[in-house]
Formats: C-alpha cells, sequence, structure tokens
C-alpha cells in the first residue's frame, strides 16, 4: 500500500510541475528563471542550507516560516529582511522569533561573488523553504522563481498576519484576502508538521482559554498534562515545544492526524477542526480510500506553496535586485 501511495505522489507531482511549466510560460515567474543568467543560483542556495541544516535541526522550519512571513506582508518581495530598527516589517509583534536570516545573508552574498546584482533575495527565501521542506523528508519541487525585491518594509503593514489566536473565520478571512482558500489554509498550516513554538503562545490556550480561566476544552486530555508541564502557569515562557506532536523534526502527514485527534499544540491549529470546510479537508487525507483515490498531502502542499509564493510578486520598476538582504540599494 505504501509503494502504491508514494507511486501516486510521484506522478501527481509530475502532473504538477508538467502544468505549471506550460500554464506560467508566459508569466513573470517560472521555473529555471536563473538558469541562462546564473545556472548556479539554485545550487548555491541549497548548498549553504544543507550545511546549516546539518549543523541546527532548528534552521528547516525556519526558513520555512520565514517564507510564510514574507508573503503575507506585501507579498512574496523579501521585505521581512530589511532591518532598519524599530520600523522595518522585520520588528512587529507577529514576526517575532523568526530566524533564518542569516542564512538568507550568507547565500546571498556567495551569489553576489558570482552573479552579481542577478539574484533577488525574495527568490532566496522561496528556494532555502524548497530546500527547508526537502531536507526534512519532505516532497522535492521546483520553485518559480523571477521576483524582484521590494522597496517597502514598514511594521505597520504586519497587523494582519494570521494569530494563533484567531478564529477559523478570521483565519480564513486572512487568506481569502491574500488569494488563497480553505485548502491552502490547511495546507499550509500543516506546515506547522516541522518546527516548535515557544509557550508565550501557550499561555492563553492553557490558563485562560476564551477568558474562562480554563484550557481549550478541544485539547486531548492525554496531550494536556504533557502542554501544562512544558509550560506550567507563570513558568518560562520562552520554553520551546514541537508543534507536531512526536513528529518534530520530519515533515509528514502527522501533524494532520494530530488535530484530527485533539492532539493539535497550536490553538490556530485546532481550530481547523471548528469549521465544517476546513474539517472535510483534514479528514479527507485519511479516508479509508485516501491511499488509493484520495488526495495527496505531498502535492498539495507544493500545490499550496507555489501558489503562496505568488503573493504579490514585484516585477519591473516595482522592485529591484538588492546588494544585501537586509538593506535597501
Amino acid at each position: 500500500m505504501k509503494l502504491i501511495k508514494m507511486t501516486m505522489v510521484v506522478l501527481t507531482i509530475i502532473i504538477i510541475f508538467e502544468f505549471l511549466i506550460v500554464a506560467n510560460s508566459q508569466d513573470q515567474l517560472k521555473v529555471g528563471f536563473y538558469n541562462q543568467v546564473c545556472p548556479n543560483a539554485e545550487s548555491v542556495v541549497t548548498n549553504i542550507v544543507r550545511d546549516a541544516a546539518k549543523s541546527d535541526h532548528r534552521i528547516p522550519p525556519g526558513l520555512l516560516r520565514l517564507h510564510f512571513h514574507d508573503c503575507f506582508v506585501e507579498g512574496c518581495d523579501g521585505s521581512i529582511l530589511i532591518d532598519k530598527g524599530n520600523t522595518s516589517e522585520k520588528g512587529a509583534f507577529e514576526h517575532q522569533g523568526l530566524t533564518g536570516f542569516d542564512i538568507i545573508e550568507d547565500a546571498k552574498a556567495k551569489l553576489e561573488s558570482i552573479c552579481p546584482g542577478v539574484v533577488s533575495c525574495a527568490d532566496i527565501v522561496a528556494m532555502a523553504a524548497r530546500d527547508a521542506v526537502a531536507f526534512s523528508h519532505g516532497p522535492v519541487y521546483h520553485v518559480e522563481t523571477g521576483r524582484k525585491d521590494g522597496l517597502v518594509s514598514n511594521i505597520d503593514l504586519a497587523n494582519r498576519m494570521p494569530d494563533v489566536r484567531d478564529s477559523i473565520q478570521l483565519l480564513k478571512q486572512k487568506f481569502i484576502e491574500k488569494g488563497l482558500n480553505e485548502k491552502d489554509l490547511v495546507i499550509l498550516s500543516a506546515a506547522h508538521t516541522i518546527g516548535s513554538t515557544a509557550c508565550f503562545f501557550m499561555e492563553e490556550r492553557l490558563y485562560n482559554f476564551a477568558s474562562l480561566g480554563g484550557p481549550d476544552p478541544s485539547i486531548n486530555p492525554r496531550l494536556l498534562p504533557e502542554l501544562t508541564s512544558t509550560c506550567p502557569k507563570n513558568g518560562d515562557i520562552g520554553v520551546r515545544l514541537p508543534m507536531d506532536h512526536g513528529s518534530e523534526d520530519t515533515f509528514d502527514i502527522q501533524i494532520l492526524q494530530n488535530i484530527r485527534s485533539g492532539f493539535a499544540v497550536l490553538q490556530s491549529d485546532a481550530k481547523l477542526m471548528d469549521d465544517l470546510t476546513t474539517r472535510g479537508i483534514v479528514d479527507s487525507y485519511f479516508d479509508v480510500w485516501a491511499p488509493f483515490f484520495g488526495p495527496s498531502f505531498e502535492a498539495d502542499f507544493v500545490i499550496s506553496m507555489l501558489r503562496m509564493g505568488r503573493i504579490g510578486v514585484k516585477t519591473g520598476s516595482n522592485g529591484n535586485i538588492r546588494r544585501q538582504c537586509k538593506s535597501f540599494n
């Protein structure tokens, strides 16, 4: 059964790739954008991400999250990378805990040495996220490139980032505003299959859910003692715990099974079961016929990542190619 499912995943992803290459041949973004102007661009990013991931298992989830946060504010334009004090997007409350900036800068410095002024920081972020998934045993896919770097980075523009405390209705609305749908919400939430979160984000869910002074009733009773032990009331809010219970470092569908079973760690993940549509999408991956005729989590993740990667793309005079990712030219 596993062999059949793996074969279906490979075939599905091949079909997706062939469709995207044809469908986007006339668009600004395309697979292989740098093939002629900087042939080693993608391998440079891959090698840097690989070396970093070998020494620190926190690198892949950090890079994946960085791409998401970049795209959801002003589009996928590298604006999250700008470091200009308290006024830049990077400093927003919604972006606290983001990591991977140094990896992007390392890749940019290497690319500037071999192809100066060619590869955008926005594309490096997208490529690094792709590699982060691959190095976490997730699907291997081609990323579309051709973005330019944005010219704006404003802390006030980050106020519509999805938040762990959002209702499912608000989460859906925030995704719709970016041209994404309910399936994208489920699948991109499932990116929590790798990485950890801080107890800071668990306090309300564990000790004052809905301002009632107790835990979220949707938490499985078998999980609750573990969460409260790791994140005790009035304890260290900086302590971290896996977002995917039991499968922190491996990209897999376990995150969705956890969500179905009340083992979701983040409140926003648990909320996926509060809505008929999003709950149906989660359940569809576990139907009895899913291994044969159902949707492929891996293939759907690739589609949603590509869709997210097109949000607010800058082209022409709307952007440029930065010399350093952390500062405007």
